[in-house]
């Protein structure tokens, strides 16, 4: 097999990380021998990784409903003294909000982070296109960045997500909506996303279902400031999380926020205190969630990736036979036509004419085998390319199920794809034991297993 080249993408994340997240580093070079094993069998292209799916950024998102209570609190918390609606982000788009030194907050178009692999949003275009033909030229109708000089912003990528209120749940809106949630580490979610009821409403609290065992989510409530005392507080966050538990939602830390436009303290209230603790541990959620990934990356391989193309497989050798059966179906009939007007058994049986007559039908079945199997081929390839978009899945398999159309693979009974061997096997389970170890590598830089150094010998 031929050596695969480090991406460019791999590269950069390996720079990045070279001096001061060794666990991270580490990740980097796993992927690379992943994306190896993923290039042997011909699922991605040469500079391609499937790093690439995931923000290596620590990601905060932000959802909110029809009012003003997310964009009042972006203001307050990233203290950028301007009127709200100077700063919020359109009601249809995704806006990343980044830390900038300069004082004038500038705003920069989607394709800006469509192109740039340190985002969340890289190469998402392609994906936009794939769910409807012509929208991923129109991306910045979806992103756009925004650079705001705050401190709390620093080494952080903001996700201001489009207002629930305000937008309905389109393909394209709720795949961008399940990818910011997959992709972030803490995912701030407004009360008043719970005060709407429409389509993308649903699908936000769907996807906050699916991942709420993930730790990620703060419900922020937001309360006018008259009712913020200690038990009238307690009283509210209760009353708000059975009425979460009532439509399934069951875990996430609850913080109430006085309504920050009759605070006193607009920029730093106490309520903040407990965000900044939060996002404070965001740079190791977001290396667990990294490693996550690539377990899920390699898992996937197996779980996911070769059971849809062996399924593929088997799909397009039923319907191959089906179609050659029905062509000797029709010889057979033809012979006993034949037999039956002319009588031809006594030639089938002629020591010269009957071996000719064998190898006849046999070169005809041969290519008319060949021929229907390319035929059915190129349905079964359509099909596969549906799934991959459905799937959300980067790695071609369209392209390793054609990579089983040899000669021989198609005459002979083959089940597994090419490639799929005991050795490529092997090097996934040790990818993903080196996986494991850089988890327990992480899990040892909080603590020490029975309170001694774990470099101390024996």
């Amino acid at each position: 097999m031929a050596e695969k080249k480090v991406s460019k993408y791999l590269s950069n994340l390996e720079k990045t990380f070279a001096k001061d997240n060794p666990v991270l580093l580490n990740a980097a070079k796993i992927f690379h021998d992943l994306d190896q094993i993923e290039y042997d069998l011909g699922l991605i292209e040469e500079d391609e990784t499937t790093a690439s799916q995931y923000s290596w950024w620590p990601v905060i998102t932000l959802i909110g409903g029809n009012s003003t209570a997310k964009s009042r609190f972006i203001n307050s918390y990233l203290g950028t003294d301007q009127q709200f609606s100077g700063i919020q982000a359109s009601v249809h788009k995704f806006t990343v909000l980044l830390h900038n030194n300069q004082s004038a907050p500038a705003t920069l178009p989607g394709t800006a982070l469509d192109v740039d692999h340190r985002y969340p949003f890289y190469q998402i275009s392609q994906k936009i296109e794939q769910l409807q033909q012509g929208e991923g030229k129109r991306i910045n109708s979806y992103l756009e960045l925004k650079t705001v000089q705050s401190d709390r912003l620093k080494g952080k990528l903001f996700i201001d997500a489009p207002n629930a209120g305000a937008t309905s749940a389109t393909p394209i809106i709720t795949m961008l909506t399940t990818h910011v949630i997959e992709n972030s580490d803490i995912v701030l979610v407004f009360s008043d996303v719970f005060e709407t009821s429409n389509s993308l409403t649903t699908e936000i609290i769907e996807q906050i279902s699916i991942h709420q065992d993930s730790n990620k989510f703060i419900f922020l409530i937001d309360a006018p400031a008259a009712t913020f005392y200690p038990t009238k507080s307690s009283e509210i966050i209760s009353s708000w999380q059975r009425r979460l538990a009532d439509i399934g939602l069951n875990t996430g830390q609850f913080i109430l926020l006085p309504n920050q436009e009759h605070s006193a303290n607009t920029q730093n209230p106490p309520q903040f205190n407990e965000i900044d603790q939060r996002l404070g541990n965001v740079d190791h959620d977001r290396s667990y969630r990294i490693l996550n990934a690539l377990e899920k990356s390699i898992h996937e391989i197996e779980n996911v990736v070769i059971p849809e193309v062996k399924e593929g497989i088997d799909s397009w050798k039923e319907r191959v036979n089906m179609s050659s059966l029905v062509v000797l179906g029709s010889i057979a009939a033809l012979l006993v036509f034949a037999e039956l007007q002319i009588g031809i058994i006594d030639l089938i049986f002629d020591p010269i004419i009957g071996p000719a007559i064998l190898l006849a039908i046999i070169s005809i079945l041969l290519p008319l085998h060949m021929i229907m199997g390319k035929v059915q081929a190129k349905y079964i390839v359509s099909r596969l390319n549906a799934r991959q978009k459905e799937l959300h899945l980067m790695e071609n398999i369209g392209e390793l199920f054609e990579s089983n159309l040899t000669f021989s693979r198609m005459l002979l009974n083959f089940s597994e794809p090419a490639g799929w061997t005991k050795k490529t096997k092997a090097r996934l389970a040790h990818l993903s034991d080196q996986a494991k170890q850089l988890v327990q590598a992480l899990n040892d830089s909080f603590s020490t297993y029975n309170d001694r150094n774990p470099n101390e010998s024996e």
